[in-house]
């Protein structure tokens, strides 16, 4: 029987598949692993069953010599914060859980799509605040998202998602840029620059995967593309949306609003941010359901006793 670590706790569920056929340590702490931890994760173990946040990093590759583990299984769609070269290099494969996460965090999306323009955060502290002094007519007036024109960033799963919830749902208009030529399932036109998207679109929403080539991709000259009306959505990774320009714009009123589940250096969130009232903030709420978390857990457990059974990658990265 081989050895795995589990970085964080996980449904049930995903530790009986694994405790099944392996032993299994289960790290009961809900923050990342430090280097420390993460360099032993990969001297004492044969698998680790990590998560966002835990960043292997070169430097920590570099530090475990010749690693024990072979096999880093990530708890999520996104591996950015795994040096998939350096893993490479020290003979650890890596494999992520794409397709469990897509409706869930799509979902997400249209949460912040509705609650930004309708402004329901706001309204939701004013009542909260026991200041409300009773409906009026022009009383805390948003943006109507029927009929209106999205701009997806990215159209991959998660942006094909999104595109097909908001046409089918509200009968938007679908603009979109993608790095290469993609087919939409619902009508929809490619644009060949996301300022252009950015020019056009009501609804502009960030559905990329993180990395560096996509680091402050949604900067100063998206948002001043952007009508003053127009509201931005991240559901991809926090860096890939310049956030002290987000902060200017929304200070500014050069935008509408903005919607966020995730934050260039999450947990931390500017104060300066936090403070605009034009700002829905989500804590990365994409997949927090128990039957999606338990579904990305089990994959990631597949990916785990698929390698240690006979090698096999089921969701290489």
């Amino acid at each position: 029987m081989a050895l795995v670590l589990v970085a964080r706790p996980l449904p049930e569920p995903v530790i009986e598949a694994l405790a099944a056929e392996h032993d299994i340590d289960l790290r009961e702490a809900t923050w990342p692993m430090n280097e420390d931890e993460m360099v032993a994760a990969l001297q004492g173990y044969d698998a680790v069953l990590c998560s966002l946040g835990d960043r292997f990093s070169a430097d920590v590759f570099a530090k475990a010599g010749k690693p024990r583990c072979k096999l880093i299984a990530n708890f999520g769609v996104g591996y950015n914060h795994i040096d998939v070269a350096a893993a490479k290099v020290a003979g650890v494969a890596v494999t992520n859980t794409p397709g469990a996460v897509t409706d869930a965090t799509a979902d997400i999306a249209l949460t912040l799509m509705l609650m930004t323009c309708r402004r329901a955060g706001e309204g939701e502290r004013l009542v909260r605040s026991g200041d409300w002094e009773g409906w009026h007519p022009m009383q805390m007036l948003g943006l109507h998202m029927t009929g209106k024109t999205l701009g997806v960033i990215g159209m991959g799963r998660i942006g094909q998602a999104i595109a097909r919830r908001a046409h089918h749902g509200f009968g938007m208009n679908v603009l979109f840029y993608n790095r290469s030529p993609k087919k939409c399932e619902v009508p929809a036109k490619q644009m060949e620059r996301i300022e252009d998207v950015a020019a056009w679109a009501d609804v502009l929403v960030v559905a990329v995967p993180g990395g560096a080539e996509t680091t402050h991709l949604i900067g100063r000259s998206v948002f001043a593309a952007m009508p003053e009306h127009a509201v931005v959505v991240n559901i991809s990774r926090g860096e890939v949306v310049d956030e002290a320009a987000l902060i200017d714009a929304l200070e500014a009123g050069s935008i509408g609003g903005a919607g966020l589940d995730v934050y260039e250096h999450e947990p931390d969130v500017p104060e300066r941010l936090r403070a605009c009232e034009n700002a829905v903030l989500l804590p990365h709420l994409g997949t927090a359901t128990l039957e999606v978390r338990t579904e990305m857990g089990l994959m990631a457990a597949d990916n785990i006793l698929g390698f240690l059974k006979d090698g096999s990658l089921q969701n290489p990265v």
